[in-house]
């Protein structure tokens, strides 16, 4: 399994510095944040992206995937008049044509919160519109939309398995898949592993971190509550084949280095110890 990046932790230092961190640590690829001063879309747009692919080349750490920064100001698709849906759609087409300038396979996206007076009808509506128009958009530029789905406490559209299967079979477009931030199905009381069961493969991409179980900050691994080696065993069990992003966030900003390293050895280690565990048949070994 290749195992990601985030660069947001990184942000109160020169992008390079996480290219540099992510090959002397072993990472496989970058998943890069798009919010400034990093990856902003019409940053990119005005030039940066060269940039980018600049780093990408003399670090030789591809870019992956590409997480703009939305759902919250100023940008929210699910929210707001329908001047502020069509600047949020104009911003999320252009880091659709960032993801493939910068030779990601994917640009990941996720569902703000619709507000608290929406109706069922209403948010299934606007995000039918929403998600059909950035489907178009990927298609033209044959580059595929991730969907992630997010915990309660930061959106009412869509929050589970059985969520994300139901919004991926409305919409069926080959260039929308789903992908799984941990944490979430964790936080909300739903096996993680039913992800992979109801999506097939559709499953395309993970955020691997660890959890406390209560709210949404995300851990370095091995320090929550999540049993890692477990999961990676049972990723494997259900043929996930898809990468793993070490989704660290602002909870380790002051020291993204120190933090990048420990996480990556953590999951180096959980997946090591889950190939054990399946070359030994899954059966306890007794001396």
């Amino acid at each position: 399994m290749e195992i990601g990046m985030f660069t947001s932790g990184y942000q109160r230092y020169p992008l390079e510095r996480a290219f540099r961190d992510a090959r002397e640590f072993g990472y496989d690829y970058i998943e890069l944040w798009g919010g400034r001063p990093h990856g902003f879309p019409y940053d990119l747009k005005a030039g940066a992206w060269k940039e980018v692919r600049t780093l990408t080349e003399q670090y030789e750490m591809p870019v992956a995937v590409y997480t703009p920064e939305h759902n919250g100001y100023p940008y929210n698709y699910m929210m707001g008049s329908q001047s502020q849906w069509e600047d949020a759609m104009a911003y999320l087409e252009t880091a659709l044509e960032m993801g493939k300038a910068l030779g990601a396979e994917y640009t990941l996206i996720s569902a703000g919160h619709a507000g608290n007076t929406a109706t069922a009808a209403e948010i299934r509506e606007r995000l039918n519109r929403s998600l059909l128009r950035l489907c178009r958009k990927a298609e033209a530029l044959d580059h595929k939309l991730l969907l992630e789905p997010l915990t309660h406490f930061e959106t009412n559209v869509c929050t589970s398995a059985n969520d994300l299967a139901e919004i991926l079979d409305r919409i069926n477009s080959p260039y929308l898949m789903g992908m799984c931030d941990i944490v979430v199905p964790f936080v909300e009381g739903e096996p993680i592993l039913d992800y992979i069961a109801k999506l097939g493969n559709r499953m395309q991409h993970l955020h691997l971190v660890d959890s406390n179980g209560v709210d949404e900050t995300h851990l370095v691994p091995g320090e929550g509550r999540i049993p890692l080696p477990e999961l990676m065993a049972g990723l494997a069990a259900g043929g996930y084949q898809g990468r793993a992003t070490i989704e660290l966030v602002t909870a380790y900003i002051n020291e993204p280095s120190l933090y990048a390293r420990r996480a990556v050895e953590r999951v180096r280690e959980a997946f090591e110890a889950a190939q054990q565990h399946q070359g030994s048949g899954g059966k306890n070994q007794r001396n």
